[in-house]
């Protein structure tokens, strides 16, 4: 498989993350960790679900690879996400030394990656990320809006 349809793919694969989530009534966002070109860590969106703040996609997927890998330490991981990281999940990938993200669409109001903050390459930090956008930026940031205007239309009917 070449490096391109390697990309889509494993950014499909964080598609099908986040349609796991949306299925469940959590935002639409999904990740998953490539190690080797394995996906070792997999994650969407639980924070309604298990009531907690923490449980973003990014963080659900970094925590498997953890375990699957035996290691705080994701050198030489990518990490594949529908939504530009927020501070919190842009913390973590840099904790875990993740050397690659790839990311959808933007995040105007939460980005930390590009949007609102730099926080990935910002060399004042013990560790820089390569980062890449825009790898089906159109399906990830539709996803959003039809979760969100679902759940607007669900709020009226309730009043």
């Amino acid at each position: 498989m070449n490096l391109e349809a390697e990309q889509t793919y494993f950014m499909q694969q964080a598609l099908v993350e986040a349609k796991k989530a949306y299925l469940i009534n959590e935002v639409p966002i999904g990740a998953v960790v490539v190690h080797d070109g394995k996906i070792v860590g997999r994650g969407h969106n639980l924070r309604e679900w298990l009531e907690d703040a923490t449980v973003h996609a990014e963080l659900v997927a970094i925590q498997e690879a953890c375990r699957t890998l035996n290691s705080w330490r994701l050198v030489d991981c990518d990490l594949y996400v529908t939504i530009e990281p927020c501070l919190m999940c842009s913390g973590a990938i840099i904790n875990s030394r993740i050397s690659r993200v790839f990311y959808g669409a933007p995040d105007l109001k939460a980005g930390a990656v590009n949007s609102l903050y730099q926080t990935l390459t910002d060399s004042r930090l013990n560790h820089q990320v390569e980062v890449f956008s825009g790898l089906y930026a159109d399906k990830s940031a539709q996803l959003m809006k039809d979760f969100f205007k679902a759940a607007r239309k669900k709020r009226k009917s309730v009043k």
